[in-house]
């Protein structure tokens, strides 16, 4: 930019501007994968942020990991989990996807005037928790307090970085026809205990959290030297943001197979009940991982030592043609599309 000129902003807008913005706000697949596309990309022109992946790689030698995440939940404390360990979990399980080790972490807190000290105890208490389990450093970090009704409760940032284990870049791109998917386990647990805990809901049989890191499974296939492609987790928007997002980056089909996908009773008949389909919440211990089907069995097997990705199983794979897709192959034999969801149909839980 030479002096006294000014920056264009002029980028193609998508039509209704706060619209889109409006249903981005509700964390829906659609409305927040254009918000990226059509307006933050294009002004932020960088080679990492159009690989679309979890985080990026920096320094010549490509030897460290680096992302970002900001969490909003609210409540801030739900089942089996709080904002502090879904802000930790959440970011080195980013490492993770792009096939890091984490190492250290900031901390950013946006506090709300008249949140309880109790409240703020018990997240920096599962902070510290969550973060020594995984093996990270809290280095640095912010601190911010906001007038009364200007956030819900709590917000916090946090930034990862992570040294690189994988011998080569893992990412959308790495995809390719005759591909697996592998499923670390069960879907929709979180999204479920964050909406029961948000509207009180009582179900008969308690749905908690998924959140947990996935670190140590990850780790545990890089290091056995499985040809991991691509690694993502399924948070916002859930399982099928997750696979369309990488279908369409990486221009390929996917074949799901609906009866593959571990879905708990009890997120089933919750689903049922508030009319959610379990393939768009978001899980926060989950994740999938995209492999030649060769390696398929030796994953799994290395997959099911963990706790966390006990019930790990294939659930479709890899196509050539109508790039971009995915499809749901349901017991009966039919295919359908499977989309992320939109904003009106799913309210923010993460």
């Amino acid at each position: 930019m030479s002096g006294g000129e000014s920056p264009s902003w002029n980028c193609p807008l998508p039509e209704a501007e706060s619209e889109v913005v409006r249903l981005a706000a509700g964390g829906g697949g659609r409305a927040m994968q254009r918000l990226l596309e059509e307006v933050i990309r294009p002004l932020l022109d960088d080679p990492e942020l159009a690989r679309a992946h979890d985080g990026a790689v920096l320094d010549p030698g490509g030897e460290i990991a680096f992302t970002t995440d900001t969490f909003v939940v609210r409540p801030l404390v739900f089942p089996g989990g709080d904002i502090g360990a879904l802000a930790v979990c959440g970011t080195a399980n980013d490492l993770a996807m792009c096939g890091a080790e984490p190492l250290v972490l900031s901390l950013g807190l946006v506090l709300e005037e008249g949140l309880p000290v109790a409240v703020l105890r018990r997240v920096l208490a599962s902070v510290k928790t969550s973060a020594e389990a995984i093996g990270l450093r809290i280095v640095t970090g912010d601190l911010k307090v906001v007038e009364r009704g200007r956030a819900d409760g709590l917000y916090v940032n946090t930034t990862g970085i992570g040294r690189l284990r994988s011998r080569h870049r893992i990412g959308p791109a790495a995809v390719r026809p005759g591909d697996v998917v592998i499923l670390s386990g069960d879907v929709g647990r979180h999204g479920i205990a964050v909406l029961a805990a948000r509207e009180g809901l009582g179900f008969e049989t308690m749905v908690a959290t998924d959140c947990a890191p996935v670190v140590a499974p990850v780790l545990a296939l890089l290091e056995a030297g499985v040809a991991v492609h691509c690694l993502r987790d399924p948070t916002r928007g859930g399982l099928a943001s997750a696979l369309v997002e990488i279908a369409e980056a990486a221009s390929v089909r996917i074949l799901v197979e609906e009866a593959a996908v571990p879905v708990r009773e009890e997120v089933r008949a919750a689903c049922e009940l508030l009319g959610f389909d379990p393939l768009h919440l978001p899980c926060e211990g989950r994740f999938l991982a995209f492999l030649a089907a060769p390696e398929a069995e030796r994953a799994l097997g290395i997959l099911r030592n963990f706790a966390v990705s006990r019930e790990a199983v294939v659930i479709g794979r890899v196509e050539e043609g109508a790039s971009g897709r995915v499809l749901l192959e349901t017991p009966f034999g039919q295919e359908r599309p499977l989309d992320m969801p939109s904003g009106e149909q799913l309210p923010r839980i993460c």
